[in-house]
């Protein structure tokens, strides 16, 4: 029943914020309005399917603190962080642009993506008309990361194995949670 009522007034706030944004700021261009049509159309799937109220815990969340100690030369923390969930085990195997098995590990938990972070990267400063016409312009602000440094990580994956290494990659990967063997694929070539 709380999920329920969760789930109505969320819709009931996502669709009153986009009728406010769209009021406010004067503007109804068909962009808007198809984003409308959407957001209406959806909120029966978000009441019927609510995103879970009852997860205690995130591995996502676990491994971004756990590699921020790690990457910042503070790895006896991250060794010691403690996780009050039991981590499942996967399997990664990590391929090269040419097909190439550039390794297999075990991986301690859970494999996370190098733009994950804790908090946003950007958040709005304000909203102002500024020509007077009636449209509303956002200031977005950039917020500096854990470590105080500005920007984005390159795309890709970092995990940490069973016996306690750390590793970053850029590149494809096959995960699964069950073991598997992947024989040495055929290298492509382009000529």
């Amino acid at each position: 029943m709380k999920k329920k009522i969760f789930a109505v007034i969320l819709t009931l706030c996502i669709g009153l914020v986009a009728l406010f944004s769209f009021v406010a700021c004067g503007d109804v261009s068909p962009e808007r309005a198809n984003t409308q049509t959407a957001m209406e159309g959806s909120s029966h799937i978000i009441e019927n399917q609510p995103a879970p109220t009852d997860l205690d815990y995130s591995l996502e969340r676990y491994n971004v603190i756990k590699r921020a100690y790690w990457v910042n030369g503070q790895r006896e923390k991250a060794i010691s962080l403690p996780c009050p969930v039991e981590k499942p085990l996967g399997y990664i195997v990590l391929f090269s642009a040419s097909g190439a098995v550039m390794g297999r590990f075990i991986v301690d938990g859970k494999v996370s993506s190098l733009n994950s972070y804790l908090f946003p990267a950007e958040y709005p400063q304000h909203v102002h008309d500024e020509d007077g016409s009636g449209n509303c312009y956002y200031d977005l602000v950039e917020v500096a990361g854990i470590d105080g440094c500005y920007g984005e990580n390159t795309s890709g994956i970092f995990f940490f194995t069973t016996d306690g290494k750390y590793i970053e990659w850029t590149g494809d990967f096959l995960y699964s949670d069950i073991p598997f063997t992947v024989d040495d694929p055929i290298l492509k070539t382009e000529g």
